[in-house]
């Protein structure tokens, strides 16, 4: 089992996960986070850090997107070791539909992030 992040992170950005995280497997885009599958060490005590809810066990269904989606970009982006203040947006765009079609970046995050 391994703990991917969804769609809702998109365009919310909170970070409160990364600071629980015994492993750092999370890394940055320039509008969400994922975990790394390989390094996820599957405590899951990062679940229930997150104030919009996207972050989900893979046992539950329809999770095997997001495994693919989450390991395709934490080979692309940077590790994340510290908290961040959310995205501007986040509270306007927590729980908004599509955001994976209207919203989500596939560049990484930079340094001003």
């Amino acid at each position: 089992m391994t703990y991917v992040v969804t769609d809702n992170c998109i365009a919310c950005k909170y970070t409160d996960c990364v600071e629980v995280c015994p492993v750092d497997c999370f890394y940055e885009g320039e509008n969400m986070l994922v975990i790394d599958p390989e390094e996820c060490i599957d405590c899951g005590v990062c679940e229930p850090e997150c104030p919009a809810d996207a972050i989900r066990a893979d046992t539950e269904s329809d999770m095997e997107k997001w495994v693919a989606f989450n390991a395709k970009y934490a080979a692309r982006w940077p590790v994340i070791l510290e908290a961040k203040d959310p995205l501007p947006s986040a509270d306007e765009m927590d729980g908004k539909p599509d955001k994976l079609t209207t919203r989500f970046s596939e560049n990484p995050a930079t340094e001003a992030a």
